[in-house]
């Protein structure tokens, strides 16, 4: 149902068993998949492709064009995927030039007053906590849980099953299946509670344990701690994902907590 209060571009293409709520603006080239809810007093602005079975809750404004000051007026894009929920006052900026666009994965919740600005990837199965400031250019891996009033440095990469603290702020890149914490950000464990929700074994979650104690605890620069992994342990698809991710990593990623290596 699409209420007679709201102003819908007739170039939006909506789908079935959708309800717009009063005095929410969607604009040209939207597309809206079927079962989605949006609430009142949203603002879809043009070319932003929302999947099905979404839910976007008061105040969120999806699609405004970059923060970046370098942005020219190209045709960029918000992609968000399917089970989707944006809480109120949510902000999602379109891409740039760079990549085209900002693309939200399937079954995030972004909760209340955060942002997501242009060009970043999120994952499937995110949780953003109230408040978040994501700077553009990020990208957050699958099932990433993000503790409230974090801020994250634009470029910054985030891990699959990483778990953060509330209140962080992230300028270094956090490799896969870990916890951080503390100020400055450090690491704080394996997720491990996380991870067998996930389906994740004790031998599987051992494993990661022991590459993470080569890289954080054994006193061994980076590049070390990798020639040590790929020496004496054996390869497995999380082995070399962590690997990878590390070798990957620009900014380097974040300390042992304790730390004085880089």
């Amino acid at each position: 149902m699409i209420h007679q209060l709201t102003a819908v571009d007739p170039r939006a293409k909506i789908g079935k068993n959708v309800t717009v709520e009063p005095f929410t603006t969607i604009g040209a080239n939207v597309t809206v998949g079927s079962d989605t809810w949006i609430g009142p007093n949203v603002t879809i602005m043009e070319n932003v492709k929302i999947g099905k079975n979404c839910k976007i809750f008061p105040g969120t404004v999806i699609g405004a064009v970059p923060q970046d000051l370098k942005f020219d007026g190209e045709d960029t894009q918000v992609i968000i995927g399917d089970g989707t929920t944006l809480r109120e006052c949510v902000t999602i900026n379109r891409g740039t030039k760079a990549l085209g666009y900002t693309k939200i994965g399937n079954n995030c919740l972004i909760m209340a007053t955060s942002h997501v600005a242009h060009d970043c990837i999120v994952g499937d199965n995110v949780i953003i906590a109230n408040g978040c400031g994501i700077a553009g250019h990020v990208e957050i891996g699958d099932f990433v849980v993000m503790g409230g009033l974090s801020a994250v440095q634009q470029f910054g990469k985030i891990g699959k099953h990483v778990m953060i603290s509330g209140g962080s702020l992230i300028r270094k890149d956090i490799p896969p299946y870990v916890k951080v914490a503390r100020e400055p950000i450090s690491y704080a464990g394996i997720n491990s509670v996380g991870l067998r929700r996930r389906g994740f074994t004790n031998e599987k979650i051992f494993e990661i344990q022991k590459i993470y104690r080569a890289v954080f605890q054994m006193k061994m620069n980076t590049t070390q701690a990798i020639e040590f992994i790929e020496k004496e342990m054996l390869p497995t698809m999380e082995r070399d994902e962590i690997i990878t991710f590390i070798q990957n990593s620009p900014r380097g990623i974040v300390k042992g907590y304790g730390s004085n290596k880089e």
